[in-house]
């Protein structure tokens, strides 16, 4: 007998809709998968063997194939585990039912008890699209897919109790509608009001984060460049409802998201470690999956010593920097993950970390410096808006014991300037300033005539690039919505034209 269930597959962040045909028939005993399945899969006739026997039902000694078509779409993963073992009991005629209306999700235990499974948010949102209405899911991840509105989620803990419903034995089990829970008043993380002295730092901080902008800080070991970093988050404005769905997609898919966290409410904050791979930075693998730069979706992306990364690996975050998406190719087709994150390097002058700093001596030959600092490219550079040196920081500054200016207050300031420019930029889909085309730059960074002069003078003596002369205007912008202006005037252009760097680094 031919039994066929749906079932759901991941491919990149969208899902798609797998068939899963069960055929028996009489012959020596035998158990196939076909259909371009992994090793995960090979081995879900194993975990659906014992889970049938250990859920009080018989499983047949017949020839069974297994087939999950499109049969040119590979399958990884154990989410088939449930409608295979479903699959098996209908082909049996051990349960009868018309199942065609829904969508079978789930990893089995030997016991007969369902796993969590990865990647559940997005299956279940394109499961809904495609017009299933009912989405049958292991209780662990009821939360998560009840985050999706419109399709009824039916939870179970284990096989036996979804056969029991299925044979009219037991009720539907109910699945609470999920809440979009409120975004915390205060980010949790270091406070600014913490970081001594570096006011100038500390505003550049401020101009990035309500602009969303690139910033590369220098300076000698312990001047606070990491501490600076890591407050950035505390001033960032909180998700949005659809940007909170878009990263939870994202660690739904890495496996990354907290059992008792379906919905991620806090902006990601990433550092990872300079000797990281290719494939950990960018996404790859032989079964695609998101790297770092996805996993900084909607937050930041803190690259600590970010000469030691090394040219090819800086090289490969030009595209994600400038299209806020990465694409990764393989012989089978592409994937997309989605990278639309704030950029936050720190680095020293050269290896020792002293050069230029007035306290001590620069023990590094002059060629030692400049191939340090040329580790990073121009082409990479011109994609940075934003470049400041966080200095020695005196010790009356360290022994003050008053406190600065609160990530609260930077905070209120930022979330003024996101919203004027959500207002400028109504019906462009776009939501920052660090966003804007070369055609929105035309239209939306006007400039007063003082300041005219001084770009044409900037762009004369620094030899700005038209993507960095761009930059420069975007940034400008930035700073008139913090200061509340609505032309960019000359001390605007002023500013961001000093966070351009003095030399190439």
């Amino acid at each position: 007998m031919l039994a066929k269930l749906m079932t759901c597959a991941i491919v990149g962040l969208d899902g798609a809709i797998v068939q899963v045909e069960t055929d028996m028939s009489s012959g020596l005993p035998a158990f196939t998968v076909v259909g371009l399945p992994d090793a995960a899969v090979q081995e879900a006739r194993e975990r659906a063997r014992a889970a049938i026997r250990n859920s009080g039902c018989l499983f047949p000694m017949k020839r069974i194939i297994v087939n999950l078509a499109p049969a040119d779409l590979k399958k990884a993963g154990p989410a088939y585990d449930l409608p295979i073992a479903l699959g098996i009991l209908l082909s049996s005629e051990q349960v009868s039912a018309d199942l065609s209306h829904a969508v079978f999700l789930g990893e089995l235990s030997l016991d007969g008890s369902l796993r969590h499974t990865n990647g559940v948010l997005p299956m279940v949102a394109f499961a809904y699209q495609q017009g299933f209405a009912d989405i049958i899911v292991p209780e662990s991840d009821c939360r998560e897919a009840s985050l999706i509105k419109g399709p009824r989620i039916l939870p179970f803990k284990s096989l036996a109790q979804l056969v029991s419903y299925i044979r009219g034995e037991i009720p539907a089990p109910e699945c609470p509608p999920g809440e979009v829970e409120p975004a915390p008043s205060t980010v949790p993380g270091t406070d600014l009001a913490f970081v001594k002295g570096q006011e100038h730092a500390k505003r550049a901080l401020e101009i990035a984060a309500a602009g969303a902008h690139n910033l590369i800080m220098v300076g000698p070991p312990g001047s606070g460049k990491t501490l600076l970093a890591r407050a950035l988050p505390s001033i960032l404005p909180p998700l949005s409802d659809d940007e909170a769905l878009e990263v939870t997609k994202v660690y739904s898919v890495a496996g990354l998201l907290p059992s008792d966290t379906p919905l991620v409410r806090q902006r990601p904050f990433r550092a990872p470690h300079y000797t990281i791979s290719n494939a950990g930075l960018v996404g790859g693998g032989h079964w695609p999956r998101p790297g770092e730069v996805s996993l900084s979706h909607r937050g930041v992306l803190f690259l600590d010593e970010l000469p030691e990364f090394g040219h090819n690996l800086l090289e490969t975050l030009r595209q994600p920097i400038e299209d806020k998406v990465i694409t990764i190719s393989r012989a089978q087709g592409s994937v997309m993950f989605p990278a639309n994150f704030m950029l936050v390097g720190a680095m020293n002058p050269c290896p020792c970390g002293y050069n230029g700093d007035p306290f001590r001596q620069c023990t590094c030959p002059p060629g030692v410096v400049s191939r340090y600092q040329h580790r990073i490219s121009g082409p990479f550079l011109d994609r940075v808006d934003i470049f400041i040196e966080v200095p020695h920081i005196d010790y009356e500054k360290l022994a003050d014991d008053r406190l600065g200016e609160p990530s609260e207050r930077v905070q209120a300031r930022v979330l003024a300037a996101r919203a004027r420019q959500l207002e400028r930029l109504r019906g462009t889909g776009l939501a920052t300033n660090a966003e804007l085309t070369a055609a929105e730059v035309r239209t939306l960074c006007k400039v007063e005539d003082a300041a005219q002069a001084l770009l044409k003078a900037a762009m004369k003596q620094l030899y700005l690039s038209a993507r960095a002369f761009h930059r420069v205007l975007k940034l400008a912008r930035t700073i008139a919505d913090v200061e509340g202006a609505e032309i960019i005037r000359a001390e605007h252009v002023a500013e961001a034209i000093q966070y351009r760097p003095r030399s190439q680094l």
